[in-house]
């Protein structure tokens, strides 16, 4: 496995991976797969900003990316970053998550975040859960009942930790 620095090539290979979630997963809020020329748009917007996003390659094709943005636009927060994370479901449970996450935790730190964000959609997620508190993140809260998908309502739950 490689990781780099995403590039607006990838944005196909990453609407494809966030797509799926989007469609079968609760990890994100979102409920139509955003098209490529959006996630070109996202991925530039982040790159503009010289905040990091990551492709993790696997045999020539990604497997999985991450990336990290401000916490909220206000200036305020400009030494806050939140996390963003998505492994390709051929490639759930490889270890990818984790490699990603450990990269990204140093390139926003590099970026000038001094704490990250992780907002978890779904406090059923034990997998992101697992896979930030291995990392080092914290539980700092939850919103109970803060987004309503596939007829259900869903959890958020907030993590964080100083880099």
């Amino acid at each position: 496995m490689h990781i780099r620095q995403a590039l607006p090539a990838d944005a196909a290979d990453i609407a494809s991976i966030y797509g799926h979630h989007v469609l079968h997963g609760t990890g994100t809020f979102e409920e139509a797969p955003p098209t490529t020329a959006e996630m070109e748009q996202r991925l530039t917007k982040v790159l503009e900003r010289g905040w990091p996003w990551l492709v993790a390659e696997q045999d020539g094709t990604i497997a999985g990316y991450a990336y990290a943005a401000q916490f909220r636009d206000r200036p305020a927060y400009r030494f806050a970053g939140e996390d963003s994370i998505y492994v390709h479901p051929d490639h759930v449970g490889a270890g990818i998550g984790g490699a990603l996450l450990d990269a990204l935790i140093r390139a926003s730190a590099q970026a000038g975040f001094q704490r990250l964000f992780a907002v978890i959609g779904d406090s059923a997620n034990h997998g992101s859960i697992r896979l930030h508190a291995r990392a080092g993140f914290t539980h700092a809260g939850q919103l109970d009942q803060a987004g309503f998908k596939f007829g259900r309502y869903l959890d958020v739950v907030f993590m964080q930790r100083e880099i």
